[in-house]
């Protein structure tokens, strides 16, 4: 799957041969530069540019284009090249845009030899700069790999290439604009002079953008974008640019400001944008971070290279200058990541009170006036989602459905603080009530009898937990015991789901037994893998992989070490289901940049009778339907 990257962010490379695309949708000028393992560019000659661009391992176009194709064969490279960096410039001449801000993002992207995208990066928030480095091509530990870096120069080519290190960076600036400069237009001079130090020129010319990319809605309807680690969905497409303008400009947030053609498919596409929202927001944050940290560095290192500044006053002054540029970036960074998060939390603050039941957490009042639905919602919240520079932001954890894989709820021990204050017993018990209140949402989601619940209790360990399910009357028998009970309910199962896949491959489902029932299945399976059998353990795998596409899903409540003794055979088990813990956890990772988030899950508020309300009516609505 191509990876979208933001600013950043790295992704490994497959292959040495790459293309490097480009679409800017007005004339740019595409270019190289070969740098050692601090990046710095020795010399004109590891450059690569129109008017030279053929270098040991990369050819570039020899004129401005509103698209370009490079080619890049990492194994030509040099052995003393470690970085490979795509340059573009804004070309001289009249028509042509003074300043990335005033034309449409460029888009670039990294092929493989086949053509398929690996990476994809859109250059948002350029506004005066003239010359940008794109992305580059590193390599770590003898792999190579890819890292979106967008960082845009005011003072043009020049100030980037001195900013690489490259000597005489103005001379090379003025051919490399002038090999595509048109006969007699005049090729703009540096802004700086040559004889500065190339870090001042940089210090003074560098702009970094830490504008928040807000979403844009498209006319219509809009295919939802994937969950965190669901695996599946396609990559949303990149982010738009806000209008410019102050914070307190902005339109109130409004719930169901999203497309769609109903309003709950409107707030779950608003709900994924928040969600993307935050994740590209935090990335930035600590792009811009490690941007100063780095800078700081260099600079630091800069001083303590050259013996003329290495000691004395003219040191002590470029260091506190280098430290004084370091607090204003880090500054700078924190202003606009506290100024995108509260506008994240005033759209949470509106958005959360208007969630349909499927959306909501238990402590919603709207579930009081719950009934069972018509139709199956578009998803159902399996619990909450925050990052470290925020905690108290939470995204609503949305999970389509049907479901395309099955639920794990982890028993084990946790690696959080949270759950290393338990022991075992607490932490199998929360798993359970977890479970439960999993299988009580998803219940409440569906219309009427169109969820049949079974539970696996070999051991009948789990009968307070299950006494909500089990006194309600919405489970299709009382918990299966012993090993007899789980071979049963397995052979059931088993037998549902192979006869479904005769019906769809023979195109027969209406020749089904008129006594057949047509629900979707799910299966809470506890204290997992007491009372398993070898024949049992298949079965259970077989219902994880091919069940869910037949409309049989599962729902494990297990310690993975508890099933050690099965070593590697249950391995693509635990793999095919989505886990879940009892207590905070910081395991799931989101599809477009990275990020660990930690989840929390749903929690029914202390002396609360909600659940066992909600699952009242689901019995009730079950009842009336059957008459």
């Amino acid at each position: 799957m191509t990876a979208e990257l933001v600013r950043g962010q790295n992704h490994p490379l497959p292959d040495t041969r790459l293309e490097l695309r480009v679409s800017a949708g007005h004339p740019v000028v595409a270019g190289a530069t070969l740098g050692d393992e601090r990046g710095r560019v020795a010399g004109a000659e590891w450059i690569a540019h129109p008017g030279a661009p053929v270098r040991p391992g990369v050819e570039v176009p020899g004129e401005a284009a509103a698209e370009h194709r490079i080619a890049v064969d990492l194994a030509a490279l040099p052995d003393t090249v470690h970085r490979l960096s795509l340059l573009l410039a804004l070309p001289p001449g009249a028509g042509a845009p003074a300043r990335f801000g005033a034309a449409a993002a460029p888009f670039v992207s990294v092929a493989g030899p086949a053509g398929a995208a690996v990476a994809t990066y859109t250059i948002t928030g350029l506004d005066q700069e003239s010359a940008v480095v794109a992305l580059e091509l590193y390599r770590r530990q003898g792999t190579w790999k890819v890292r979106a870096v967008g960082q845009g120069y005011e003072g043009g080519l020049a100030d980037l290439l001195a900013d690489q290190g490259a000597p005489a960076a103005a001379d090379l600036a003025a051919a490399v604009l002038g090999a595509v400069a048109p006969a007699g237009a005049p090729v703009p001079p540096p802004l700086v002079p040559e004889t500065a130090p190339a870090d001042s020129a940089a210090s003074s010319s560098t702009t970094i953008s830490y504008t928040h990319p807000s979403r844009s809605p498209a006319p219509g309807p809009a295919a939802p974008g994937p969950g965190p680690a669901t695996g599946t969905g396609a990559v949303p497409p990149p982010p738009q640019e806000p209008p410019a303008g102050p914070a307190e400009s902005r339109p109130a947030p409004v719930a169901g400001d999203a497309t769609g053609w109903s309003m709950d498919e409107r707030l779950y596409n608003q709900v994924w944008g928040m969600f993307e929202d935050l994740a590209r927001t935090v990335a930035a944050y600590r792009s811009a971070r490690d941007f100063a940290d780095h800078r700081l560095d260099r600079a630091i290192d800069q001083v303590l290279a050259d013996p003329g500044t290495r000691v004395g006053g003219a040191g002590d002054a470029a260091r506190a200058e280098a430290r004084a540029t370091h607090e204003e970036l880090m500054s700078r960074a924190q202003e606009v990541l506290d100024r995108d998060l509260a506008q994240l939390a005033a759209e949470s603050e509106v958005v959360e009170p208007a969630l349909p039941v499927a959306y909501a957490r238990w402590d919603n009042p709207v579930w009081h006036a719950y009934r069972a639905p018509e139709e199956p919602p578009m998803a159902v919240r399996l619990g909450d989602l925050h990052v470290p520079e925020r905690t108290g932001l939470r995204i609503p954890f949305l999970v389509r459905l049907p479901l395309e894989r099955g639920l794990w709820v982890d028993s084990g021990p946790g690696r959080t603080s949270a759950a290393g204050l338990l022991d075992e017993a607490e932490l199998r018990r929360l798993a359970l009530d977890s479970a439960v209140a999993h299988t009580a949402r998803l219940l409440a989601a569906h219309p009427a009898g169109a969820l049949t619940v079974h539970v696996l209790d070999p051991a009948g360990a789990g009968a307070a937990a299950f006494a909500p399910l089990a006194e309600t009357g919405v489970l299709a028998g009382p918990p299966a015991h012993g090993a007899a009970g789980v071979t049963a309910v397995l052979a059931q199962l088993t037998e549902r789901v192979d006869l479904l896949q005769m019906a769809v491959r023979g195109d027969a489902s209406e020749d089904l037994p008129p006594s057949f029932d047509p629900s979707r299945q799910l299966l809470v399976v506890h204290d997992f893998p007491h009372g398993f059998d070898d024949r049992a353990v298949t079965r259970l795998r077989y219902l994880a992989d091919e069940g869910p596409s037949v409309g049989v899903h599962l729902l494990m409540v297990a310690d993975r070490a508890d099933a050690a003794a099965y070593g590697p055979v249950l391995d693509p088990l635990w793999r095919s289901l989505l886990r879940l813990t009892p207590v905070p956890d910081d395991h799931l990772a989101d599809p477009w940049v990275g990020h660990a988030w930690t989840y929390e899950p749903p929690t029914v508020p202390p002396g609360s009778a909600v659940l066992w309300q909600v699952l009242g009516q689901v019995a009730e609505a079950r009842r009336r339907n059957l008459d």
